[in-house]
C-alpha cells in the first residue's frame, strides 16, 4: 500500500470515528466506536453490531483497565486477521503483534494505556462517571485516543498489508 493510500484510509477512519463517537445520541463508547469503524474499514460482516465491544468501554466495564479504543481495535484486528490467515496459530501470532504494536504506539503517544490513567477518573463510581461526562473529557481526550487507534489500524484493510507478514 502506498503512503498516500494509507493516509487516506486513516483520515477516513478518523472522520467516521468522530461521526459515531460524537453523535448527539451518545450511543457508542470508545470500544464500540473503534470496533464499528474498523469493521467498516475492513469490510467485516455486520459492522453496525457493536455488541462484542459493549462491556469494554471505560477500560472493561468501567474498571479503568485497558482503554476501550485499544480493546475495540483488538477485536476488529482479530476478526480481520482470522479472515486473511487460514492457519489459526499464525493468525493469533499476527493479531497479537498488531495489537502489541498498537499498545506500544498508544503508550508512546498518550503516556498510558489504561482508562483510569488516561482520564484521571474512576468511572466505576456514579460520581466519577458523572464528572467524566459533564467535564467533557470524552469529547477531547477519548476522541483523540479513538482516532489514533482507528487511524493506525485502518490501513490494514488493504489486502497486501498482512500478506507479507
Amino acid at each position: 500500500m502506498t503512503t498516500t493510500a494509507a493516509a487516506a484510509r486513516a483520515a477516513l477512519a478518523r472522520r467516521r470515528a468522530r461521526e459515531v463517537f460524537l453523535d448527539d445520541a451518545n450511543t457508542y463508547g470508545c470500544a464500540e466506536t473503534t470496533y464499528i469503524v474498523l469493521k467498516e474499514a475492513f469490510g467485516l460482516p455486520d459492522p453496525a453490531d457493536s455488541s462484542a465491544a459493549m462491556a469494554l468501554n471505560g477500560g472493561i466495564a468501567y474498571s479503568g483497565a485497558t482503554c476501550g479504543a485499544v480493546t475495540g481495535a483488538a477485536l476488529a484486528a482479530g476478526q480481520l486477521v482470522a479472515r486473511r490467515i487460514a492457519d489459526h496459530r499464525e493468525a493469533k501470532r499476527v493479531a497479537r503483534r498488531v495489537t502489541a504494536d498498537l499498545l506500544a504506539a498508544f503508550e508512546a503517544g498518550f503516556g498510558a494505556t489504561t482508562c483510569r490513567a488516561l482520564t484521571g477518573v474512576d468511572l466505576s463510581t456514579d460520581e466519577g462517571h458523572r464528572a467524566f461526562i459533564e467535564g467533557g473529557a470524552w469529547r477531547d481526550g477519548c476522541m483523540r485516543q479513538v482516532e489514533m487507534a482507528v487511524a493506525r489500524l485502518a490501513p490494514l484493510a488493504d489486502e497486501d498489508v498482512l500478506a507479507a507478514d
